[in-house]
């Protein structure tokens, strides 16, 4: 698929369509929610052929007929599966040093790159039409059928430790697998999801925090993937009926991956989900995490005070441990011991002794955490403060002179000091040793290459009003010097993704983090020996210039770095 500025181009100087009459059809598109493309094809305003011969002319390269040609299985499958659906591209011909691609966008450099990597063979490119590479891309599927045609007669469940191994060691098994994990590596992917259906494997990418399909394969190489991915973690093979966690690592010249398996048995089969942690992934600047200039001012405050606590709050995958570990990076000089007791850990730290949760040993965060007050730290990072024990021995060491670092569940910073309280800690002690607290969310942020300014319509406007006091938030942001004078939403222009290939279609790409820090001043200390509940502490800190969550949201997206409706996705209840 074309991008959208691209394909407008195409078309004016092509003089296939006039200026007036693209912008209407871009307007249409928008609606209906698909891209330009997709809108000129679905309503025959062009044909494919027209619109595809006319993509070959502008990029000066050849349009062929991949109907009129035979293409051997063996040159087919230089591209890996995954790559070729998930990009359209069909590999037709071989020679030397030369791998002839059939494509539908010049654009999508990056894929390229990668196919000239993994196949060592330097693309030739020309342009086909959609319709006859998905006819191709089809023998994906009916190649796979037959290789796994024998695994077809076998019962569904092998129990055999010797067939699993021999199953798992299948060469289009390690094929699927090695496929399934590179391609995650190359699209960006936080998670893996295999999921087994009655009939089909469906595989799920989570990439910037949305999960979505990739491709669905045959049920009968299911046994075949589980054996493939249990072997690679050191998991039992012959281990169907109970929960089972393990990890591996990929490691190449470009990148070093480590994979967090978890096995769980579901009514269809085993589902397998994988972390992907990217160990040669170097901890990301205050600034890169998205930080504004005041929070962040308030932040590298706290983080040089001797001793307290910090909080870093927010739901599950809001980007906790990243701002953790971010910090600790600022933090980490020889003339410092730092200790971490984390569940699991994520990143390796040079420098910084870092251990694990063992639950089955009876190894918990309370146990862990006196065990590192005895190892002489100065710094101590607690992965979650979970229950009152953890929270009373991260209290008392904040107390005795350590800069204690640690995350909670909570949905904002204000909630973060009552649910403290719940866990039995004195209202005194909180105050005493509390130095800052952070909540955070992550969104999405707007494709750069496919980007384009957008005014709201009436129902967005009515949306965002029906959802947040947005005079309050433009009042808030007018003292804090982010807005001018006179801008509300209806003058003020926001952004969107229109979609294009190399955000997968979406939009978006990558993720910034949205933020409100809350630093313990004298007046919040007084409002928690008073036991005074969040909201009370919430609106006393937006009186004393605190930014909140919707704030730091509505700054980035009149920026341009996200969008409005990422801001109501994250941060509506």
């Amino acid at each position: 698929m074309l991008y959208t500025s691209r394909l407008r181009e195409l078309l004016l100087r092509k003089k296939i369509i006039s200026k007036q009459n693209i912008e209407l059809h871009l307007k249409a598109a928008q609606k209906e929610g698909i891209s330009l493309e997709a809108y000129l094809l679905k309503h025959k305003i062009l044909t494919e052929e027209k619109l595809y011969s006319a993509v070959a002319s502008y990029f000066k390269l050849p349009f062929i007929k991949l109907k009129d040609l035979a293409v051997r299985k063996d040159i087919l499958f230089l591209v890996p599966e995954v790559i070729a659906n998930t990009h359209k591209i069909v590999a037709f011909d071989k020679k030397e040093n030369v791998i002839k691609l059939a494509i539908t966008n010049p654009d999508d450099i990056q894929t390229m790159e990668f196919i000239a990597k993994k196949t060592g063979l330097q693309p030739e490119l020309s342009i086909a039409l959609p319709t006859e590479i998905n006819e191709y891309l089809k023998q994906y599927r009916l190649s796979l059928k037959a290789e796994f045609q024998e695994i077809t007669t076998r019962p569904k469940r092998i129990e055999d430790k010797k067939k699993l191994q021999e199953l798992a060691e299948n060469l289009p098994i390690v094929r699927i697998v090695d496929s399934l994990l590179e391609h995650a590596i190359f699209e960006g992917a936080s998670d893996i999801h295999i999921e087994p259906l009655e009939k089909e494997v469906v595989i799920r990418y989570r990439v910037d925090g949305i999960l979505r399909k990739v491709m669905s394969l045959p049920k009968t190489v299911h046994p075949g993937i589980i054996a493939r991915i249990k072997i690679l973690s050191n998991l039992k093979l012959d281990e169907h009926r109970l929960p089972q966690d393990g990890r591996f690592k990929i490691e190449t010249k470009e990148y070093k991956i480590s994979f967090r398996v978890s096995m769980m048995p579901i009514f269809d089969g085993e589902k397998v989900v994988m972390r992907l942690l990217n160990e040669s992934a170097k901890p990301l600047s205050l600034e890169d995490l998205g930080l504004l200039t005041k929070p962040l001012a308030i932040v590298r405050r706290n983080i040089k005070r001797p001793h307290g606590i910090i909080l870093v709050t927010g739901p599950t995958g809001s980007g906790k441990t990243t701002t953790l570990y971010s910090i600790m990076h600022l933090l980490n000089k020889p003339e410092v011991n730092i200790s971490t007791f984390e569940d699991p850990v994520e990143y390796r730290m040079p420098g910084i002794n870092q251990s694990q949760v063992n639950p089955k040993i009876d190894f918990t965060f309370a146990k862990g955490l006196r065990a590192l007050l005895r190892q002489d730290p100065d710094i101590i990072m607690v992965g979650e403060i979970r229950d009152p024990e953890t929270a009373e021995i991260a209290t008392n060491a904040a107390m005795t002179g350590h800069l204690v670092l640690s995350t909670l569940h909570t949905n904002d910073a204000a909630t973060t000091l009552p649910r403290i309280g719940d866990m039995g800690i004195p209202p005194f002690l909180i105050s005493f040793t509390a130095n800052m607290i952070i909540a955070q969310r992550l969104v999405r942020k707007i494709c750069k290459e496919c980007k384009e300014k957008h005014k709201l319509e009436k129902e967005e406007i009515a949306q965002a009003e029906a959802l947040f006091n947005t005079k309050d938030i433009f009042s808030s942001l007018l003292k804090q010097k982010y807005l001018k004078a006179g801008y509300n939403l209806k003058n003020i222009s926001f952004y969107r993704g229109a979609g294009c290939q190399k955000c997968g279609n979406t939009g978006y790409k990558g993720r910034i983090g949205i933020y409100e820090v809350l630093e313990i001043t004298p007046t919040m200390k007084e409002l928690i020996n008073k036991k005074a509940d969040a909201l009370q502490i919430a609106k006393t800190a937006k009186e004393l210039g605190m930014i909140t969550l919707v704030m730091d949201g509505f700054i980035k997206a009149i920026k341009g770095e996200t969008s409005l409706e990422e801001i109501i996705r994250v941060t509506k209840e």
